[in-house]
C-alpha cells in the first residue's frame, strides 16, 4: 500500500488545518465500509473510499444551492463539483506525489462517481459512503442541518443515501440505521 497511507495523511492535515476533524471518522468507516463489501479490494478502492470527500476538506467556499434548490443535496451542480472537485483533489496529490498517471486516473474516476455511482467499483465506494453516512453523520444532520436547510431537505437526503445503494448487503446493513434517522427526524 505504497499510497494509501500518504492520502490518510493528507486527508487527516487537511481535516486539522480546515478544522474538520469530525468528518475523519466518515473517512475511516468509508474505508472500512468498503473492506467489509470487498474482501482484499485494491490500494486504488481504498485510496477512493477513504478520500471520497476530499473536496468538503478542501473546501473554499460552501456551495449555497442547497438550501434553494428543490433537490437539497440532490442537486447536480453540487453533487457534479463535489465529486469532480474531489476527484482532482486526489489524484493531483497523487501524481505530485509519484504515482503513475493510470493508477491517479482510476482514483479519479471512483471518486468522480461515488455519490451517483455507475460501475461496480464505483458502486463499492458510494455504498460504503451510505452506510458511513448513516453510522456517523445522522446526529450532525440532525442538530445542524435541520436548522440550516430545513426538516424535508434532510428527510430527502436520508431516503436518497438508502436509496442509492446498490448492493443487497450494504442495504441490508443500512436498513436499522435509515429506519432510526427517520424516526429521530420524526
Amino acid at each position: 500500500m505504497k499510497y494509501l497511507d500518504l492520502v490518510k495523511n493528507y486527508i487527516q492535515t487537511g481535516c486539522e488545518t480546515n478544522k474538520t476533524t469530525r468528518d475523519l471518522k466518515h473517512y475511516e468507516r468509508t474505508l472500512f465500509w468498503l473492506l467489509q463489501l470487498k474482501h482484499g479490494a485494491s490500494e486504488i478502492l481504498q485510496i477512493a473510499a477513504y478520500s471520497h470527500d476530499a473536496e468538503r476538506v478542501f473546501r473554499t467556499a460552501e456551495y449555497k444551492g442547497i438550501s434553494s434548490s428543490s433537490k437539497g443535496f440532490r442537486d447536480e451542480r453540487h453533487l457534479g463539483y463535489h465529486q469532480i472537485t474531489g476527484a482532482k483533489i486526489v489524484s493531483d496529490f497523487l501524481l505530485e506525489n509519484g504515482a503513475e498517471k493510470s493508477f491517479a486516473d482510476e482514483v479519479y474516476s471512483l471518486i468522480s462517481k461515488h455519490e451517483i455511482g455507475g460501475n461496480n467499483d464505483q458502486n463499492l465506494i458510494k455504498d460504503a459512503d451510505s452506510l458511513s453516512f448513516y453510522e456517523n453523520n445522522v446526529d450532525f444532520f440532525l442538530t445542524k442541518q435541520v436548522q440550516k436547510i430545513g426538516k424535508d431537505k434532510v428527510k430527502d437526503k436520508f431516503n436518497w443515501m438508502y436509496q442509492r445503494i446498490t448492493s443487497d448487503k450494504a442495504k441490508q446493513i443500512a436498513k436499522g440505521w435509515y429506519l432510526e434517522a427517520l424516526q429521530k427526524l420524526g
